[in-house]
């Protein structure tokens, strides 16, 4: 089963700091988290303050990092099938991703230990198929970004599944 990934953080530099987490799956299982010991306003680009921190609701999604890795290690389990993690941004999500999910040197044994790039996935798909979709202006909120990629993704494989039945 597919797990599409998106985070929200502090930065797009190498001391980023995770602020946010989501995962929704094919079927659409959900697990979201804002952490809240991860960083500090002051570690956030004006883009990250002014677009992604008045989106939070603390008191409602809050955990500190220690209780993200239990709670998304609790979701995981409770999903049996092989998980794939997918991204559009593996190349920040996935460190993220990690941090939470690899405790105590132990990685989850149904979760796959390298995420899935899902532009080069898109790619895959014919050229025709992708010109029916409109692709979304994400919200900049992990949950709704997750969300629109797990939409975007089954549209786009129905799209190109209905091609295949026609040729």
């Amino acid at each position: 089963m597919k797990l599409f990934l998106d985070c929200e953080f502090t930065q797009l530099n190498r001391d980023t700091k995770l602020i946010s987490l989501a995962l929704v799956s094919e079927a659409g299982h959900e697990y979201y988290v804002e952490l809240t010991d991860t960083y500090l306003v002051g570690d956030c680009s004006d883009f990250v303050i002014q677009n992604v921190l008045p989106q939070l609701n603390l008191a409602a999604h809050g955990q500190t990092l220690v209780e993200a890795q239990t709670s998304l290690l609790a979701f995981l389990s409770h999903l049996e099938v092989p998980l794939e993690i997918c991204s559009d941004a593996p190349e920040w999500d996935w460190d993220f991703f990690c941090q939470l999910a690899y405790v105590n040197h132990r990685w989850p044994a149904n979760v796959a230990n390298r995420p899935t790039n899902l532009i080069v996935l898109f790619r895959h798909l014919e050229a025709d198929d992708i010109d029916n979709v409109t692709l979304p202006e994400l919200p900049h909120h992990a949950l709704l970004d997750a969300r629109l990629l797990a939409d975007l993704y089954r549209r786009l494989t129905a799209v190109s599944h209905r091609g295949t039945e026609r040729g």
